[in-house]
C-alpha cells in the first residue's frame, strides 16, 4: 500500500504547488476512523502533510485524503471511487479539522511509524 500512497503524491503536489515539494509520505500508518469509515494515516517528509488512505475491506476503499502544508495553511483533497455516502462522511469531518488536529495526525503517523 505504501507505494501506491506515495505514486499518488506526486499527483496530488503538483496540482497543488507552483514548485512542488519531493513528498515520500511513509511513516506510519496510524489507524483511525473518520466518517465511520477506517483510514490508514500516513505522514510526508516535509514533516507537515498527511495522507490518508482507505484501510483493506473499507467500503470507501479505493480513495485517499491529503492534507497539505503551503502559505502557513492546509490544503484538503481527496480522489478515488469508493463510496460517495462515506468519503463524504469522512471529509466532512477531516474537512473542519484545525491546524494542530492536522499536526497530531503528523505526530501520530510518525509515531506508529518507529
Amino acid at each position: 500500500m505504501k507505494a501506491v500512497v506515495v505514486s499518488l503524491i506526486g499527483l496530488v503536489s503538483a496540482a497543488s504547488w507552483a514548485e512542488p515539494p519531493a513528498l515520500n509520505c511513509d511513516q506510519g500508518p496510524a489507524h483511525k476512523v473518520f466518517g465511520g469509515t477506517p483510514w490508514l494515516v500516513y505522514g510526508c517528509n516535509d514533516k507537515r502533510s498527511v495522507v490518508a488512505v482507505t484501510a483493506e475491506g473499507s467500503p470507501a476503499m479505493p480513495f485517499y485524503f491529503m492534507f497539505t502544508y503551503g502559505n502557513d495553511t492546509y490544503r484538503l483533497y481527496g480522489e478515488g471511487t469508493g463510496s460517495k455516502a462515506r468519503t463524504d462522511e469522512a471529509y466532512g469531518e477531516l474537512s473542519k479539522f484545525t491546524k494542530s488536529e492536522i499536526e497530531r495526525l503528523y505526530a501520530e503517523a510518525s509515531s506508529a511509524a518507529k
